[in-house]
């Protein structure tokens, strides 16, 4: 298990800093600059701020300081919001974004494990169809749909809910059930399958033929193996939610890293932009590294392949 974790470590090492260089070179390369704007600056200002920030040194040297100031955990100032550094905005917009992702992910896993186990008990009836026309609808509405429509109609014209702003935990409602929609729909599809598959096995037939309660068959004998492949998904299902937040950000006006990241992306704000690109890459790696070992520990064969 030990060799099993190490080279999962190692892989996802190296994925974060290929990502890390990737980014940081593409960045540089676009066309425009942070300092570019509607009125042409003096030349003078222009060549002052760019040695401020090292900006007039050759590419290989800015990557090389800003490895530097990222081991000591330094993502840099703010080009555009010059009264904070990158680490002061993504403290406070992580724990934004982090309550809306964890609620997201919350619904979506309670709604498609109902709606999944629900039609997996009785695959191919009628009821197993209505469920899964009712979650292909979900998958079929994206957030960028669903958040504008949930404002329009529960916000605007029923006022059950507000519109924007990370106030209270009744500004997270909307946002969450727009993100956890799509998501739930591809939760449904794969519980319905596990459940469907997992019937037909001997033990559960056994728990059946001894009279044992639906619940505890469910619970006891059905779940724990169905649900192995959502396990795998988990990771995936991070990145979806990570693209989610920053629509769902945007829609409802949470002062989140998502919002943050449009903002820097059309303002030029290179550290801005590689510090949020940082915490999505670390936070999707991460997971996947999680669910890669969790996945290890419930299925030996996978540790004895990494092996081979």
């Amino acid at each position: 298990m030990r060799q099993y974790v190490i080279k999962r470590l190692l892989f996802a090492a190296i994925t974060f800093f290929v990502i890390v260089t990737v980014v940081f070179f593409l960045l540089r390369l676009a066309p425009g600059g942070p300092f570019d704007g509607e009125r042409r600056m003096p030349p003078e200002i222009e060549a002052n701020l760019k040695a401020a920030y090292d900006l007039d040194a050759p590419l290989v040297v800015q990557y090389g300081k800003f490895l530097m100031r990222l081991v000591q955990g330094d993502l840099g100032p703010s080009f555009k919001q010059k009264d904070f550094s990158v680490n002061d905005l993504i403290a406070a917009g992580l724990p934004v974004s982090a309550t809306l992702g964890a609620a997201a992910l919350v619904m979506a896993l309670v709604i498609g494990m109902s709606i999944g186990i629900a039609a997996g008990l009785r695959p191919g009836s009628a009821f197993d169809g209505m469920l899964m026309t009712v979650s292909n609808i979900n998958l079929a509405v994206p957030t960028i749909v669903a958040a504008p429509l949930m404002v329009l109609i529960f916000s605007v014209s029923l006022a059950w809910f507000p519109a924007g702003g990370a106030d209270t935990a009744w500004h997270f409602v909307l946002p969450s059930i727009a993100l956890a929609i799509p998501l739930s729909a591809d939760i449904a599809r794969i519980m319905r399958g596990g459940m469907a598959e997992v019937s037909l096995e001997p033990h559960v037939k056994t728990a059946h033929s001894k009279g044992l309660p639906l619940p505890r068959i469910i619970y006891r004998h059905m779940l724990p193996i169905a649900s192995t492949p959502l396990i795998s998904y988990l990771g995936p299902a991070v990145a979806v939610l990570l693209t989610g937040t920053v629509v769902a950000e945007q829609v409802f006006d949470l002062p989140g890293i998502g919002r943050y990241y449009v903002q820097a992306a059309l303002n030029r704000d290179y550290t801005l932009v590689m510090g949020v690109t940082i915490v999505y890459a670390f936070a999707i790696l991460t997971l996947n590294l999680l669910v890669d070992i969790a996945y290890g520990i419930i299925d030996p064969r996978i540790r004895v392949a990494s092996r081979a």
